[in-house]
């Protein structure tokens, strides 16, 4: 079963053709952060205008690179809600037009479970219960996920996402946009324990709270003069929000009894949070999986995996599916299951 995946719900044009759900025939990404980064920021309605030009070229393509045409694509999968509701509307608009005229299913994806089966991408064959910690500008997530479409909410993020973050602290530091590549290039050149910036702990919960971190790095910027301190306010910084995310994942996997660990999301791209849950993982002996970072950041191949999994649920939607700028993973999911019981 061939499924058309489209992505819209930020700065990123993304369409792809994935089989079955786990082999993916193309995924074409056009990328807009050239575009925003002269204004330290996604803006919401250049992102729209950009994807209106780009979604038409950028479906085609993917079909090009898949070798077939849309009579092959027995699907339309696409991110409805969370999102940038005019980026959001260019994309489902686009999907359900495809699908009227096609005549093929649609069905509605959440970016948040679209970002976690990007693992399906790289490993077809795992198994349930798995602890998902899904990190990007927007989302900072623990996820308890039991069965396909079952998912617990475990912790989220009080304030600033981890990502966020990221972005903040790097315009702070003059580094520019986006913030969390560049401040993982150049950790590497520092010390990541030459400055103690603050790790919060939000009482017994799992959640996660960086304003503060944010704050300490502000100030800390304010008081230092010259640039040579940026690369160990760089590491020191990245090993602040790392060591967060690694403690409370391990904690709620171990708490939970699973003995998988999935990452996912943009901010799952970072090479020292890759290293240290690999690392924590292995003395855990708790399995690790991590997509490569081309699924880690928004693109329409994990849409295409999500919507195999949800159509083969029943999950359809109709021509008038709507889109929402804010909406929980497990809501819908959740309300369906009550149904079922």
């Amino acid at each position: 079963m061939r499924i058309l995946g489209i992505e819209t719900s930020c700065d990123e044009t993304s369409a792809a053709v994935v089989e079955d759900g786990v082999a993916m025939l193309s995924n074409v990404i056009a990328s807009q952060t050239d575009l925003h980064a002269n204004f330290g920021g996604v803006v919401p309605e250049v992102a729209s205008r950009r994807h209106v030009e780009l979604i038409l070229p950028t479906i085609q393509k993917a079909l090009d690179d898949a070798s077939c045409t849309i009579d092959d694509i027995d699907c339309i999968g696409v991110i409805n809600r969370p999102g940038l509701i005019g980026a959001l509307i260019v994309g489902a608009a686009a999907a359900k037009s495809i699908a009227y005229g096609a005549g093929i299913p649609l069905v509605g994806v959440h970016h948040i479970e679209a970002h976690i089966y990007a693992n399906w991408l790289v490993d077809p064959r795992i198994e349930f219960p798995v602890v998902c910690l899904v990190v990007s500008g927007g989302h900072s997530d623990l996820i308890l996920m039991t069965g396909h479409g079952e998912y617990r909410i475990l912790a989220r993020t009080r304030d600033d996402a981890a990502g966020e973050a990221f972005d903040k602290c790097a315009r702070a530091m003059g580094l520019g946009y986006p913030g969390g590549p560049i401040i993982d290039k150049l950790a590497k050149e520092g010390n990541p324990h030459a400055i103690q910036f603050p790790r919060a702990k939000v009482g017994d919960s799992l959640d996660f709270s960086f304003s503060g971190l944010k704050t300490a790095v502000i100030r800390y910027v304010e008081d230092m003069s010259g640039i040579a301190q940026l690369p160990n306010m760089a590491a020191s910084l990245q090993q602040a929000i790392v060591d967060v995310l690694v403690s409370n994942t391990f904690r709620a996997a171990t708490e939970c009894g699973v003995k998988r660990v999935l990452l996912a999301g943009g901010v799952a791209a970072n090479s020292g949070l890759q290293e240290a849950v690999r690392k924590t993982g292995n003395e855990l002996g708790i399995a690790v999986g991590m997509p490569p970072p081309i699924l880690c950041t928004d693109n329409a191949a994990m849409v295409a995996s999500a919507a195999y999994f949800r159509y083969h649920q029943g999950e359809i939607a109709g021509l008038d599916l709507d889109c929402f700028a804010s909406q929980p993973l497990g809501l819908v999911e959740l309300s369906r299951l009550s149904k079922q019981a």
